[in-house]
């Protein structure tokens, strides 16, 4: 389902203290300890990592990336949800549902920052957060335009699909913008697994 609205249904506000509220106001959510916290995550990360860090079992964790200046997006934000994943236990897999439940952020991570390189002049920022339910991935970007699936989805058509990719693996996606700003924050949330 794709919305408008800056968080799914439920008590996922700001007022949540989920961090995802940079993705509303812009400022930031993350309070990050820097790339050099040991985390691996190279220029323009940081990481803020709740209660359970590497256990996957209490706590909001998130990270962010930033990529001024940097070239292969999407390689760079793969290895860094990668990272992630790994930090927070979600990898290496103990079994084929958590395994796809990884790859399934991975394929929602490279397809949000591919349509941002592709549609609106490249992303901004890459914000990844997960607590014991939800794995919320945002890209930011300056674009003006609306993602969505191509309609009527057609699989033997070459492009478009990376929609179509997000909107079947989510548990719900949709688009931010803040009033008077260029651009947008893409959000789309997926399930963490059992």
């Amino acid at each position: 389902m794709s919305t408008t609205r800056p968080y799914s249904p439920g008590d996922r506000g700001p007022e949540s203290g989920d961090g995802g509220a940079s993705a509303v106001s812009g400022t930031g959510g993350d309070t990050g300890t820097g790339a050099g916290s040991g985390t691996g995550t190279g220029k323009g990360a940081s990481a803020s990592t709740g209660a359970g860090a590497g256990t996957g079992s209490v706590g909001r964790q998130a990270r962010r990336l930033t990529f001024d200046g940097q070239s292969g997006l999407v390689p760079l934000a793969r290895d860094f949800a990668r990272q992630a994943l790994h930090a927070w236990g979600w990898l290496p897999a103990a079994t084929a549902d958590r395994r796809a439940a990884a790859e399934d952020v991975l394929l929602v991570v490279s397809e949000l920052v591919t349509n941002a390189c592709l549609h609106a002049d490249g992303p901004e920022e890459l914000r990844i957060a997960c607590d014991n339910k939800v794995f919320r991935v945002e890209v930011s970007d300056r674009g003006g335009g609306q993602p969505a699936p191509r309609t009527p989805h057609r699989a033997g058509r070459p492009g478009g699909h990376g929609m179509f990719i997000v909107q079947r693996l989510c548990l719900d996606w949709g688009v931010v913008r803040t009033p008077g700003v260029a651009g947008k924050t893409v959000w789309a949330e997926l399930g963490a697994p059992a």
